[in-house]
């Protein structure tokens, strides 16, 4: 297995799209991870950044690191997002693989910490994310925000 950031395959970025959306948006917003990930292979910023793992040229897990993922929380930054692991391939630390990536890759970038948002109970702690708060989004729902020192 392989990991990398979508743009140094760009023969791959059509089904990359595809897998992000599939996983995550609706049948309303294609357009909208399209574009995400489309300027996050032409900025030279570190951030945005989408990623997949692959078997055989095969995409089997996702991640992205990303500016912002809860909009009352925009003081704080980066954020990982999207994490997917193949239904077929879990169970074989695939989550794990992709989750100490975005560490790494986080820390590459010069941050001392990563943020995520999350319904799961229990998959982060396993990983040593801690329960940071609980937020509202715009719809006035809560959310756990939790967080890691990638140090």
């Amino acid at each position: 297995m392989e990991i990398i950031e979508i743009g140094q395959k760009k023969e791959l970025f059509n089904d990359a799209v595809h897998v992000f959306w599939k996983e995550w948006g609706n049948e309303d917003n294609f357009k909208f991870y399209q574009d995400c990930m489309i300027h996050s292979c032409k900025t030279e910023d570190e951030i945005p950044r989408f990623y997949v793992a692959l078997i055989n040229e095969s995409i089997i897990g996702t991640y992205a690191l990303i500016r912002n993922d809860l909009n009352s929380r925009q003081d704080l930054s980066p954020w990982l997002a999207c994490l997917f692991v193949d239904p077929k391939y879990r169970g074989s630390d695939i989550g794990a693989k992709l989750l100490q990536h975005a560490m790494e890759e986080t820390s590459k970038k010069g941050y001392e910490n990563l943020y995520l948002t999350t319904d799961l109970e229990g998959y982060y702690e396993r990983y040593g994310w801690q329960h940071l708060t609980d937020c509202y989004g715009v719809s006035g729902g809560s959310i756990k925000v939790y967080t890691k020192s990638v140090k």
